[in-house]
């Protein structure tokens, strides 16, 4: 995650798998962490449940549904770390599965020999 070029290239695998929604949560609760303001730490919460977390969002998130209802009843109040419990849980998500299947995949192959080219 902390190499910008293999988290676009895992990204772009993701969306020929259809869930790249994964690794956009996970980068948005990351960027949600960093904020400092109440205001903002209100509008990405916001943003963020309604993108990724509430049923029938464009980009939902596979959650279980306690997750899910504690996220949407702390919205009224948000904290820094509201988003953490989901945030995990979609981690062990990639890292148990789509992350295996993207190191064996064509693209992560051609990305390691382009690394090793230059």
């Amino acid at each position: 995650m902390e190499c910008k070029t293999g988290q676009l290239v895992f990204e772009d695998f993701l969306r020929t798998e259809y869930s790249e929604e994964n690794l956009l949560f996970w980068l948005a609760c990351e960027d949600y962490r960093k904020t400092t303001s109440q205001t903002e730490i209100t509008t990405a919460a916001k943003r963020i449940y309604t993108e990724f977390v509430q049923v029938d969002a464009p980009r939902q998130i596979n959650i279980d549904c306690v997750t899910r209802e504690s996220i949407r009843e702390n919205l009224s109040q948000p904290w820094p770390n509201c988003f953490d419990r989901a945030q995990r849980l979609i981690y062990g998500l990639m890292e148990n599965d789509c992350y295996p299947r993207f190191l064996k995949s064509e693209m992560y192959q051609a990305l390691l020999e382009q690394a090793e080219q230059q």
